[in-house]
């Protein structure tokens, strides 16, 4: 029971971070989630972070950006079945280096001033590999957030959702062909909601605070945040 509580408590954390600027529930509770009961990551946290996109994509439906929608999304179903056959041959830890150092690549490139345009083929890209990374190791924010850092608050917060939404779908779907996700994750994904659902309700008070002027500082340290998670086991 204290497990339970402790794995709620995490959960609750990344949802407020991932209502405030868009995403973060992944990068903020794999590795603590890992640390509790392994079982958690990736089917049962991806079902939860579907269900807090829904709810996310609802709350701020009229900032949705649908020009960008196609070529992300159809990123992120290529990306998820990429991730399902790479995850039948490749071990996952193999991948999360390789993962890691891309991320932080793209923050460097930030920081320089680096302004990415909206090209077909950048999203494309973009929606790919966060599709590879949210299926592979249930951290698929930082490609996207990093495209789409330079649009306000809201907008940012309802494109990445509805994104998010679809791709949830996707790679939950992916892990259930694999055997990944079935009535034990699922079961374990139920126990987390209560958690969750808490840490989307006290969001309505953070996004207020970030929408001014925090929104690209907190997206940048963020994405630099989740390539350390991935890195840190290779250096020591």
């Amino acid at each position: 029971m204290n497990h339970l509580l402790i794995a709620e408590g995490i959960v609750c954390v990344g949802a407020i971070l991932q209502s405030g600027i868009g995403f973060g529930l992944g990068p903020f509770a794999v590795p603590l989630l890992v640390m509790i009961d392994p079982r958690l990551v990736p089917g049962p946290l991806l079902f939860d972070a579907l269900i807090l996109t829904l709810l996310m994509s609802r709350r701020e439906f009229y900032a949705l950006d649908k020009t960008v929608l196609k070529w992300t999304i159809v990123g992120r179903i290529l990306g998820s079945g990429l991730a399902a056959v790479a995850l039948v041959f490749v071990p996952r830890h193999h991948l999360k280096l390789f993962f890691g150092v891309l991320v932080l690549a793209a923050v460097f490139i930030s920081l320089l001033k680096f302004k990415a345009n909206y090209s077909g083929k950048r999203l494309l890209a973009a929606g790919t590999l966060s599709g590879f990374m949210g299926t592979a190791v249930s951290i698929g924010g930082p490609p996207l957030a990093l495209v789409f850092q330079h649009r306000d608050g809201p907008q940012i917060r309802a494109t990445l959702s509805a994104i998010f939404s679809i791709g949830g779908t996707v790679a939950l779907f992916s892990l259930f062909l694999i055997g990944k996700f079935g009535l034990t994750e699922l079961h374990l994904a139920l126990l987390l909601l209560p958690g969750l659902l808490l840490g989307f309700f006290l969001s309505r008070y953070i996004t207020p605070i970030v929408d001014k002027g925090l929104m690209r500082p907190l997206l940048l340290t963020m994405s630099a945040a989740a390539a350390g998670i991935l890195i840190w086991p290779f250096l020591f």
